[in-house]
């Protein structure tokens, strides 16, 4: 919500989000992938210090929207219901592209937006072993975004690419429940505003669980928790979250 690269003390922000997704499985050539758009509405407010002087805002509107394709190029072959009832992991490779739209809310003059004012693309891959109700995963991405020329007036800000590694376990109960345990490590990010270099490399880990179970044949509910572990440069924060899934399933 608000730039790393700007130099705040006593940092207070609050968000409350609404998220809304979309995903549809996909046959790529018998490969299986997925498309999913994700369009969130979020509420901010909070307080900081920048240069000794405290700035506060109340804010909302909708975030940039974010679309993503991904296929699996190994191990995990585009399968109907009744086929993916019995189909059993080993080892699945994959890789997925991200891109998102400067859409969002927006102010030029102000520090604490919902939107980002600048387009992003993320491409990343990953792989994931099965080895019984344990499931192994590891993935590495990287995150590309345009300049922004109208960050906080007239100000043309520029950032390098953000890249990151993660890794997960996951435990499969009985009847579709399943926990997974992961952390994440991002670096780069630095900024640049109208041709000066800022000393913001960022540099941070976090790590989250997750807990998912189903209602029902076509509902299921996931729980979700992060939290920063390291940080050199940039926001850490703490967050919890709910979501409600839909799967539109034809028939058995």
């Amino acid at each position: 919500m608000t730039d790393p690269s700007v130099s705040l003390t006593d940092a207070k922000i609050q968000v409350k989000s609404l998220p809304l997704a979309y995903a549809r499985v996909l046959n790529f050539w018998g490969r299986s992938g997925k498309f999913d758009i994700i369009l969130v509405h979020a509420f901010a407010s909070g307080s900081a210090l920048l240069d000794g002087q405290l700035l506060e805002r109340d804010v909302s509107g909708f975030a940039d929207p974010k679309m993503r394709l991904s296929i699996n190029l190994y191990g995990a072959p585009a399968l109907s219901l009744k086929e993916f009832q019995s189909y059993k992991q080993d080892l699945i490779i994959g890789a997925s592209l991200q891109v998102s739209a400067p859409l969002g809310q927006y102010d030029s003059d102000k520090l604490l937006n919902i939107g980002t004012n600048r387009w992003s693309v993320k491409p990343e891959v990953g792989i994931s072993k099965a080895m019984g109700p344990l499931i192994f995963e590891l993935a590495a991405s990287a995150l590309f975004l345009t300049n922004n020329n109208e960050f906080l007036g007239n100000t043309k800000l520029e950032q390098d690419p953000i890249y990151s590694g993660q890794s997960s376990i996951i435990y499969q109960f009985q009847h579709g429940v399943w926990c997974a345990l992961g952390g994440t490590h991002y670096a780069g990010g630095r900024t640049t505003k109208n041709g000066v270099e800022g000393d913001d490399l960022q540099e941070n880990s976090r790590f989250g669980a997750t807990f998912s179970f189903p209602i029902n044949k076509n509902h299921s509910i996931k729980i979700n928790a992060n939290t920063g572990v390291y940080t050199r440069t940039g926001t850490d924060f703490n967050t919890v979250g709910g979501v409600w899934q839909y799967r539109w399933a034809e028939s058995l």
